[in-house]
């Protein structure tokens, strides 16, 4: 006999509560205990599987026990908006940074950790491109509008991220916030260039505003340091050939 409509729908949320939490909740009525750990395992591990193609640091730095709890609490709280599987990594992160200090009180670097392990994903699998005709890569950085690469994301951490490891574990700050530039380069490696507070803001008008490199240094000079343009024009000539060189930089925009 057939279920009534009510009773299917009713009968489908208890499967997938088990599935969810096959310790907490029991099995629906009728179903088989052999059958639903079939179900129960593989959807966690299909979970798992995309949660640590993104996170392996991480996973090494909670260790085995802890991560599988972190993970297991995530598939029964979590409902996701997406249909698309590659967007589960970011739930993860969103879900976690709510709550890593209260469930990793001993790793007060973990969410920034988490973010920027999955930025290192989120910039390898980032779909722009610039158009080879709108940049001049022979462009003076200067006179011209530095094109930053379209992969490129600016991010910010209180810890050195870069550093963090399983024999690495800080427990405080560093003194100053330590500041990131995620790009793909011209052999779609993801590479990351380590910036100053001040370096990062150069970029972030770069990315948002597109000045010319000389309009933007002039702009940072009169906010900081309206005496020293010529230390900032120096210096930041060097940086803008430095990001080039290593392909954060294309070039210049071509003016249209």
């Amino acid at each position: 006999m057939s279920r009534e409509p009510g009773d299917f729908t009713a009968y489908q949320a208890a499967f997938a509560a088990r599935i969810r939490d096959p310790k907490g909740v029991p099995l629906p009525p009728g179903a088989s205990a052999r059958r639903m750990r079939v179900y129960e395992e593989l959807l966690f591990n299909n979970l798992e599987g995309f949660l640590l193609a993104c996170y392996p640091v991480t996973r090494k730095i909670l260790g085995t026990r802890a991560w599988k709890r972190a993970a297991r609490r995530f598939f029964i709280e979590h409902r996701c908006h997406s249909p698309l599987f590659r967007e589960i990594p970011k739930a993860f992160l969103d879900w976690m940074e709510c709550r890593a200090a209260g469930l990793f009180p001993e790793l007060p670097f973990l969410a920034e950790f988490m973010h920027y392990e999955w930025l290192e994903l989120a910039v390898g699998t980032a779909p722009e491109e610039a158009d080879p005709g709108s940049v001049d890569p022979e462009g003076d950085l200067l006179a011209g509008r530095p094109a930053l690469n379209p992969s490129a994301r600016l991010a910010c951490y209180r810890y050195a991220v870069h550093l963090i490891g399983p024999r690495r574990k800080p427990a405080a700050p560093d003194a100053e916030p330590g500041c990131y530039l995620l790009f793909r380069d011209a052999q779609d490696e993801v590479r990351f260039a380590l910036l100053n507070p001040l370096s990062a803001r150069l970029v972030a008008m770069l990315r948002d505003h597109r000045p010319s490199g000389r309009e933007a240094l002039a702009h940072l000079a009169g906010q900081n340091a309206p005496d020293q343009y010529e230390l900032y024009l120096r210096a930041g000539r060097e940086l803008l050939n430095n990001l080039l060189a290593q392909g954060a930089l294309l070039g210049t925009w071509r003016e249209t």
